[in-house]
């Protein structure tokens, strides 16, 4: 392993506006590193985008959504049961599959010496639209 840095995981948070369609937009990043303590979550719902695979989705309540993964993953004390859970249980909880609007994608790993950091660099680079 590279000096300073450490293994992680991480999965891209998906809307699947028509679940029997099957077509997705990327919205978020889950990223969580055992050796640092470390869960983190980016979240950043792209409307226009979202209505050209879907016009008629309820952008708000999938914004809630997202923002309810978000709340677990930072143990916000509304979140419910999943947010006391520790957190590897936390993003296991979050990353298992489910058949719902917004979806995790696989789990992937790499190394990082800044997991915060991380985090930022994944939706820039899995997120957000491409800059020219």
């Amino acid at each position: 392993m590279t000096a300073g840095r450490e293994t992680f995981e991480y999965a891209v948070l998906r809307v699947v506006p028509r679940v029997e369609r099957g077509e997705a937009l990327n919205a978020g990043v889950l990223v969580y590193c055992r050796q640092r303590d470390y869960l983190g979550s980016r979240v950043h719902l792209d409307v226009e985008r979202l209505h050209a695979l879907d016009p008629t989705a309820d952008a708000e309540a999938i914004g809630w959504a997202l923002q309810a993964a978000a709340d677990v993953c930072a143990a916000e004390p509304g979140a419910g049961a999943a947010a006391r859970e520790n957190l590897g249980s936390r993003f296991r909880w979050l990353t298992a599959p489910r058949s719902t609007v917004v979806q995790p994608g696989p789990v992937h790993t790499g190394l990082t010496g800044d997991p915060d950091a991380e985090a930022d660099r994944l939706l820039r680079l899995l997120v957000l639209p491409v800059q020219p």
